[in-house]
């Protein structure tokens, strides 16, 4: 016959199967509290834990898992910063599945060493604040400030040393436009995109 033993946490007594059924839920949780936690700021994390919004089976490592076709110690691990590199094709399969266009330019950014050398950017921005660049870059004299360089530049044919700081802003012209660009594109994805939140494989 097995013994009771009086559990606090139910306040009752119980028997000792029972007893460590509710320590072993209560550690489980304390584990998945803790490891919430220390992903906060992942931005695997925060954009599985946003897509839990409109799918329950995303609240739960277990359940996206499933869904990826990956193990839990995997997204875990993309979870907590334990993966040295992430490899693409799962990359691919959690901006899908997450709806989160933006990883994929985190992925570049942070993970692929041909990437990290492009000018895009990996903000979720709003349309308004989008605008505000865009049109910023696009204003008619900053245009016309811009043409007049590189005609400058590309008056005698080539790019002579004189030339080359007037090229470097004409760069950094395009490489803010370049970001301004890409973050209305990860706005589009995320509106319009044609995956369904669904991952391929």
């Amino acid at each position: 016959m097995t013994e009771n033993i009086f559990c606090p946490e139910v306040a009752d007594w119980c028997d000792l199967s029972d007893l460590l059924v509710l320590l072993y839920s209560k550690r489980r949780r304390m584990k998945m509290g803790r490891d919430a936690t220390k992903a906060a700021g992942n931005p695997w994390f925060e954009a599985r834990k946003k897509a839990a919004e409109y799918d329950d089976r995303l609240r739960s490592r277990e359940g996206a898992a499933e869904l990826l076709g990956m193990s839990v110690s995997s997204v875990a691990d993309a979870e907590l910063n334990l993966t040295k590199c992430m490899p693409v094709d799962k990359a691919v399969l959690m901006a899908d599945l997450y709806r989160s266009p933006h990883l994929l330019n985190y992925y570049c950014l942070n993970e692929c060493p041909i990437g990290c050398r492009h000018f895009i950017s990996d903000e979720v921005a709003d349309i308004d604040r989008i605008t505000v660049k865009l049109l910023k870059n696009l204003n008619a004299d900053h245009i016309e400030d811009i043409k007049a360089k590189m005609l400058e530049i590309a008056g005698d044919g080539e790019v002579c040393e004189n030339d080359q700081v007037l090229l470097k802003e004409v760069l950094s012209f395009f490489e803010e436009l370049s970001k301004a660009v890409s973050e209305l594109k990860i706005l589009h994805d995320a509106i319009c995109g044609g995956n369904d939140g669904k991952a391929k494989r």
